[in-house]
């Protein structure tokens, strides 16, 4: 056999073998939402349903307050990414454009907070927001991610590929600096922004340990507690419907990125990250 034939028959036998190890679990859990329950249970496993269950999904939405958690979920989702829009496309374009005093300084400390995990400042931040009463409120899952670092350091490094000289000349024609960054900056960021917002949304929308911290009552926790308490409330039996609840979490993500994968392929490729 031809060599070169050999090393792209390799090649494509690697690709295939670490695609199936990311889609194994998302296709198990699809396949499990449509079993029924003896299905579930049995040994081989079922990997295609007799017949598709899709009353699981019904009955997975049932189970508890499913609207208040899906609100809950939206509302601390969108809060944050406004937020984080709202500060890191000033604080990116002031990095990217100006050399003041202690600006090397202060990216370095974004660059830290970007390092250091919010499992670490969790207790400070808890003691914080129990003393500002906001605990068991939607506040203390939305405040302290106002900020994004790695937002603020990816828009620096796009920002910084945008010539001066548009600048300069939009100045020219009495532009400014809220009509440039609103007007020329931000549309000609759209993969960086697409691509960070994608990587925030899925993040909180995901996030379990922050909203297990800061609450304790049904009515403003996430949809991922929510979908946790399926194990409580149904047994830890019917994975059917467990797992019913997990597609119904990670639909919505599956959906943002359709719409967004485009937009982070080219803002790595401008960016320059690999």
């Amino acid at each position: 056999m031809d060599r070169s034939l050999l090393l792209r028959l390799l090649d494509h036998a690697g690709k295939a073998l670490i695609l199936l190890v990311f889609l194994f679990p998302f296709l198990w859990m699809i396949s499990t939402s449509l079993q029924t329950f003896e299905e579930t249970m049995s040994f081989p496993p079922v990997w295609v349903p007799s017949s598709l269950q899709w009353g699981n999904f019904a009955e997975a939405m049932t189970a508890g307050p499913f609207l208040t958690y899906a609100r809950n979920s939206i509302v601390i989702t969108t809060a944050i990414l406004i937020l984080q829009f709202a500060v890191m496309i000033p604080a990116a374009y002031a990095f990217a454009k100006y050399t003041f005093a202690g600006s090397g300084l202060m990216f370095g400390l974004v660059l830290l907070a970007f390092m250091i995990p919010s499992q670490i400042t969790f207790i400070p931040v808890y003691m914080t927001m129990a003393d500002w009463g906001w605990v068991d409120t939607l506040l203390p899952q939305i405040v302290p991610f106002m900020s994004n670092a790695f937002g603020i350091f990816l828009l620096r490094q796009y920002f910084r590929q945008i010539p001066q000289e548009i600048i300069e000349s939009a100045r020219l024609d009495n532009a400014g600096e809220f009509k440039i960054i609103t007007r020329l900056m931000v549309p000609m960021s759209m993969p960086a922004l697409a691509t960070i917002a994608l990587f925030s949304f899925v993040s909180h929308w995901n996030d379990y340990f922050w909203p297990l911290v800061m609450t304790d009552a049904t009515h403003v926790r996430p949809l991922t507690l929510g979908i946790a308490k399926l194990r409580e409330t149904e047994g830890i039996s019917n994975w059917h419907i467990i797992m019913a609840g997990n597609v119904i979490l990670v639909l919505p993500i599956l959906i943002v990125y359709l719409f967004c994968s485009k937009q982070i392929v080219k803002a790595f490729v401008y960016s320059g990250i690999k």
